[in-house]
């Protein structure tokens, strides 16, 4: 699993450095009015961490709690269009080292310990198969960014 952290680790520090090299005309961009824009993306992976931090806290004492999100509202309700770019970079860049710092410190008889993230289902992982879907959740909406 370290090898895992220390992945996602490398890409919020080598994406941090690309991310802030976007110049801030092109965070407001929307390619259609109903689809987000960079600025937009971005807060949805703060919301994302958020909601995985809480996951491996939650899981360490109750493996049944349903920790689900609706992404549009949250990203809505948030207004993140009009949020300062510079506090949004930061507070993804500082959310997710959080995020780092929960899995580094989470006990490795607690690896297989599970949160239930299924949104209309009931869909269990563990917490290395919860780092691997955040993972590749992030590597995608980077992509998107970047």
């Amino acid at each position: 699993m370290l090898v895992k952290i220390e992945q996602l680790e490398s890409i919020v520090e080598e994406s941090l450095v690309r991310i802030k090299l976007i110049p801030d005309s092109v965070w407001l961009e929307k390619s259609d009015p109903l689809k987000w824009s960079k600025k937009e993306i971005l807060g949805h992976l703060i919301d994302s961490a958020q909601n995985n931090l809480r996951r491996v806290i939650v899981a360490q004492y109750d493996t049944q709690e349903k920790i689900v999100y609706d992404q549009d509202f949250w990203v809505q309700a948030q207004n993140y269009q009009l949020a300062n770019t510079d506090e949004i970079i930061e507070l993804w860049y500082l959310i997710n080292k959080q995020l780092i710092r929960s899995f580094l410190q989470l006990p490795a008889d607690k690896y297989h310990f599970t949160t239930n993230v299924g949104r209309t289902s009931i869909e269990f992982l563990n917490m290395e198969e919860l780092l691997d879907m955040y993972i590749e959740h992030l590597d995608h909406h980077l992509n998107q960014i970047l």
